[in-house]
């Protein structure tokens, strides 16, 4: 499996295929975030999830942690536009 790609499965048990735009850890919440998106999609939608040391994903729980991932996905984005 290509390392810089993720695999996730929706609703419906269908397994997508996304690009990780990049991975963090927290040391506020001790957890490991990881954003990703579909590179396919022109008007790309970027998600973030918990990620485990097994690879498995799970949902952000707090509206706390959204304004976290939100500000390091903001700081990332004007390091990239430097």
């Amino acid at each position: 499996m290509d390392v810089n790609k993720i695999k996730v499965i929706d609703d419906d048990g269908n397994e997508l295929e996304f690009d990780v735009l990049f991975t963090f850890d927290s040391e506020d919440t001790g957890k490991k975030y990881v954003l990703y998106y579909d590179a396919d999609d022109e008007d790309a939608q970027v998600y973030s999830s918990i990620y485990d040391d097994e690879g498995n994903l799970y949902p952000i729980e707090t509206p706390d942690e959204w304004d976290m991932i939100e500000e390091v996905f903001n700081s990332f984005m004007a390091e990239d536009e430097e």
